[in-house]
């Protein structure tokens, strides 16, 4: 058994000052078992082969970090989205996110207001947005009933709506008040403002109407709810001195018995094309009408790329509001197009960090959990992203209150209002698993750059929240799920990104040097998807890795190559070659000579099987017919992987001698990605002789078969390939006529062309059947004595 791992979290952890564990007393209860099962661990600890891996990479890692997706971060480009505003100036005032002011001179007014200036009220109204039937039915019960309860998610434009709710009710002027009060001291808060307006009149202050409150955001929650008898109080103050009273609620407030009202937000394009209307009549040129300049203007600056990536985008209202002025000014020659280009991200951005903020409208330490968590797990399942957004909470408290116990609510917040807080959405999505693919519930952001720039933020501009990511991170790369581990190495790559040696150090680095191969291979994933998006360096630390003593970080560096190989086949081609001498000299130099390290060997065969099956299919052809002839080990590797990579397609059972075909648990490739049944080899061969111009790679392919069956060493696996892709022919008409072509290729001479009639001869059907009827039809094509024998060019 292997040394125990030591990045392996502890299940109870010794309180802090607690006396270290004498090793020589007697286990306690419970040890055993835990010994137990960590053995048992130990012994399910098993290296998954390269084609493997990298399919769960591109089915569990994030969609913006997904192979071949065109994610990457670039100098401060987040997905080809410039990741915030650096270099350059910006004009006048861009705020995105909340932006608070306090001048406390001497104490607070117990019951403070303020009176929202007219001017406001008429700029508000000009682009305000609404549904004119559903608005007057509101404001025909605010009539009524004296005092509304909106509720709506924040930044949603519930606080415009309860002023003009309060202006088409009539209300004279519009009054603010303070909402950290108890709702229990609303009427309280009425009483002290009828006071105020009895002075104004004493001192013949002019007044003419009803007077309109607006309390946005109420702070009600489970310990000071918002109840009937309050509002009911309310109501007569308000009938008494002829007021309106609208209050604002968010998604999570605690109402009993109340009634509130749903609002429903207009769209952003609507609040965008309302707003940029209403400043371009601001600046119409003398010569023209207001209306019929901003009408034209407006229908030229919607239309320009910018601002239909920006509604691409998931934007809240204000950032629209926002939005608009800078179109505005840029419309006017005030601000260049690469800083209005760069708006949309940096929204993005201020709304990251307001979500992280500590104030008195901070989001409890749970909320953030989650959203860290759902930056992790983007378009996974919800119920995942919950349960593993509370671990990380236990974390997050450990550091904030390291004695105290944690306290992790069993049930919290609603699924809706959960997710609507983060901006995010719920869908119903196929998730591959090792089953094949199962429909399940699924939560995403509906921006798709915040994750990224969630995660980014949190990695650079909140250190002392890493020692609880790292703990969590750590143990979700011990989870026996597959999405859950690569959803670590995925967020461990964003990290890398921000900041290569932290990450490197705390995570990538121990997990590399560990013994277990499931955290090696959340370290060789976390490093490749870190080298998709961007990261420096990678390739050089896989270098010296490769050529490192370390052999656990050898083996890193190794299916690290087979998943970024593609990039750079030749390069990864003579690391390859490099190490697989190494391991051969590495046996000679013992006395007496070891065997080879058959793990090491299977994993650079699997990489040169995962470099035959990419993209860079031919250069990596090339490669090996230059080079497979220069000595054993390359004549191995060589082979070795050409083997596996003809063992992939044919969906039959792994054969227990030489381990081809689709491995226990391996999912069903995707229908149109490649059919079942059909060797990806074979398929290559296929269009390879039909087309003039790659009729190279075809003989390629014909010399390596050659060479397989006239080595000893490899006859028995070449023959047991063969047969797979007989019986895969028998029910593909397709695999039949290319097997046709190439048996016929493959004899150099008589004793290649008796070698091929026994296997058809004599091979068994599926399941020990007779030889299917496909075998006697190729049979015929083989050359016999007398023949002649084809040659490849």
């Amino acid at each position: 058994m292997s040394a125990p791992d030591a990045a392996a979290p502890t299940a109870n952890p010794a309180p802090a000052g607690a006396p270290a564990s004498d090793p020589n007393a007697p286990p306690q209860q419970g040890q055993p078992q835990a010994e137990e099962q960590d053995e048992a661990a130990e012994e399910q600890d098993r290296p998954q082969d390269a084609w493997s891996s990298r399919r769960e990479l591109a089915h569990h890692a994030p969609p913006a970090l997904r192979i071949g997706s065109g994610a990457g971060f670039g100098g401060a480009l987040v997905t080809g989205d410039q990741h915030g505003v650096s270099g350059g100036r910006v004009a006048g005032d861009v705020i995105m996110g909340s932006k608070t002011e306090i001048w406390q001179l001497g104490p607070p007014a117990p019951h403070a207001s303020g009176e929202v200036p007219a001017a406001r009220l008429e700029r508000l109204a000009e682009s305000f947005v609404t549904d004119e039937g559903p608005f007057e039915a509101l404001a025909d019960r605010l009539r009524e009933e004296r005092v509304l309860v909106v509720r709506g998610a924040a930044s949603t434009g519930r606080r415009t709506a309860a002023l003009m709710l309060l202006r088409r009710a009539g209300a004279a002027s519009v009054r603010s008040l303070l909402r950290d009060r108890p709702p229990a001291e609303l009427a309280a808060q009425l009483d002290a403002e009828q006071q105020r307006a009895e002075r104004d009149r004493a001192e013949d202050a002019p007044t003419a109407g009803p007077v309109g409150y607006v309390l946005c955001d109420l702070m009600a929650d489970r310990t000071r709810p918002l109840r009937e008898p309050h509002l009911l109080a309310v109501r007569e103050r308000l009938a008494a001195h002829d007021g309106y009273l609208v209050v604002t609620v968010g998604p999570t407030a605690v109402l009993e018995e109340v009634d509130p009202v749903g609002w429903q937000p207009p769209s952003v394009a609507e609040v965008l094309t309302a707003h940029l209307t209403a400043h371009l009549r601001v600046g119409a040129p003398a010569r023209t009408t207001c209306e019929e300049y901003a009408a034209r203007e407006s229908a030229r600056l919607l239309a320009l790329p910018v601002v239909t990536g920006f509604l691409a985008h998931d934007h809240q209202l204000r950032e629209a509001a926002a939005f608009s002025s800078a179109l505005a000014r840029h419309a006017a020659g005030r601000l260049p197009e690469e800083e209005l280009d760069a708006f949309s991200l940096g929204a993005l951005e201020s709304q990251v960090r307001e979500w992280f903020e500590e104030d008195e409208a901070a989001l409890p330490l749970r909320d953030k959990a989650f959203l860290i968590s759902l930056a992790a797990f983007d378009g996974g399942p919800y119920a995942l992203t919950a349960e593993l957004s509370d671990r990380l909470y236990v974390e997050l408290l450990r550091t904030q209150r390291p004695h105290a116990a944690a306290d992790v609510p069993v049930f919290g917040t609603h699924i809706g209002k959960r997710l609507q807080l983060a901006r995010a959405e719920r869908r119903q999505a196929e998730e591959a698993t090792e089953w094949g693919p199962v429909r399940q519930w699924v939560a995403a952001f509906r921006d798709d750059r915040a994750a990224l720039v969630l995660l980014r933020e949190l990695w650079t501009g909140h250190p002392s929240a890493r020692p609880a990511l790292v703990r969590w991170l750590r143990a979700l790369a011990e989870d026996g799920r597959p999405l859950v581990r690569t959803r670590a190495a995925a967020t461990t790559a964003v990290l890398a990104h921000a900041d290569l040696p932290s990450a490197m150090a705390l995570l990538v680095e121990e997990w590399a040097a560990s013994p277990r191969y499931r955290h090696r291979m959340v370290a060789a994933n976390a490093l490749a998807l870190a080298h998709f998006v961007g990261a420096p360096n990678v390739p050089r630390v896989l270098d010296g890795w490769s050529q490192g003593e370390d052999r656990p970080m050898r083996w890193v560096a190794i299916r690290t190559h087979a998943l970024i190989g593609p990039e750079r086949p030749a390069h990864t081609l003579r690391v390859l070659r490099t190490v697989i001498r190494k391991e051969y000299e590495e046996s000679r130099r013992d006395d007496p000579p070891s065997p080879l390290d058959e793990v090491m060997v299977e994993e650079l065969a699997g990489a040169v099987e995962l470099l035959l099956l990419s993209e860079a299919r031919e250069t990596v052809l090339g490669e090996l017919l230059a080079t497979y002839e220069v000595d054993r080990p390359a004549r191995d590797l060589a082979l070795t992987g050409f083997l596996r990579a003809c063992g992939r397609g044919a969906e039959l059972r792994t054969d227990p001698e030489t381990g081809l075909g689709p491995g226990p648990g391996d999912e069903e490739r995707p229908e149109e990605e490649h059919p079942p049944g059909r060797p990806l080899v074979l398929d290559w061969y296929r269009e390879a002789a039909a087309d003039p111009a790659t009729a190279w790679a075809a003989d390629g392919l014909v010399r390596l078969w050659r060479a397989a069956l006239g080595d000893s060493s490899y006859s028995r696996t070449a023959l047991e390939v063969l047969r797979m892709w007989v019986l895969a022919a028998a029910h593909r008409q397709d695999v039949e006529w290319a097997l046709a072509a190439l048996l016929p290729a493959l004899v150099a001479k008589e004793q290649d062309a008796l070698r091929l009639a026994h296997l058809l001869r004599t091979m068994p059907g599926e399941d020990g059947a007779p030889p299917p009827p496909v075998a006697a039809r190729l049979l015929t094509v083989v050359p016999t004595a007398g023949r002649p024998v084809p040659q490849p060019r």
